[in-house]
């Protein structure tokens, strides 16, 4: 049976991507700042990037592309693109 989506709250999302990032990059929670470019700044290869992502899909329910990837660079780009596809799917996001 496939496992509901996790709701996506503005105001706790920052610091649930912190920890899911952190953990699927096997990294301290005090290297993923909201600005700090993961692949320029932390060395994030594109596997492990695309793996993030994919983590992603699958904790908050929403599908995103080869475009989306170029268009993430930092925890705050990926606040900003869950928070979209979120709202275009159901308009399921919560203050």
């Amino acid at each position: 049976m496939k496992k509901p989506a996790r709701p996506i709250r503005k105001e706790t999302l920052p610091a649930e991507l912190k920890t899911l990032v952190a953990t699927v990059l096997d990294r301290d929670e005090s290297e993923i700042l909201p600005d700090v470019n993961l692949v320029k700044e932390l060395g994030v290869d594109s596997i492990m990037f695309l793996e993030v992502l994919v983590v992603l899909e699958r904790t908050y329910g929403v599908k995103t592309s080869q475009d989306d990837l170029k268009r993430v660079a930092c925890l705050n780009d990926m606040c900003e693109l869950l928070i979209e596809k979120a709202q275009a799917r159901d308009g399921s996001v919560s203050p």
